[in-house]
């Protein structure tokens, strides 16, 4: 397997993980979800943690469909190198830091990993171009 499909196998695990963050800020809240919880979709009320752990995985969604599409186009096409490899891992490595910075709370370090990771993508498809 190329360190590119690797990156993005690291990605959709990370984004995959992420949702257990704000379940645990649910039940750390609000204890178990009762059945009745199921059939209405109100809003239960969660520390601000919680809330941006519930971001950060949103975001995280967002930005897996373009990565995984680049890092895919790149093995299809046969264009997988040194700087797709690059590129990908510096996304993952971003998308890890945002998570950890967003849930944590400290906005400029979030702007700074985002930016990084969107940078990354954009140059991962110059790379594949």
């Amino acid at each position: 397997m190329t360190p590119d499909l690797t990156y993005l196998a690291l990605t959709a695990l990370l984004t995959g993980l992420l949702w257990l963050p704000y379940m645990a800020g649910q039940i750390t809240a609000n204890g178990m979800m009762a059945p009745a919880d199921f059939k209405e979709a109100t809003a239960r009320p969660v520390p601000k943690w919680a809330q941006r752990a519930n971001r950060a995985h949103l975001n995280a969604i967002e930005t897996l469909a373009p990565f995984a599409v680049l890092v895919l186009i790149a093995h299809v096409a046969g264009v997988a190198d040194e700087s797709t490899a690059l590129w990908a891992a510096v996304f993952f490595w971003a998308r890890v830091a945002h998570a950890v910075v967003y849930i944590a709370g400290i906005p400029y370090a979030r702007s700074l990993a985002f930016a990084a990771g969107n940078v990354a993508l954009i140059l991962l498809f110059v790379a594949i171009i």
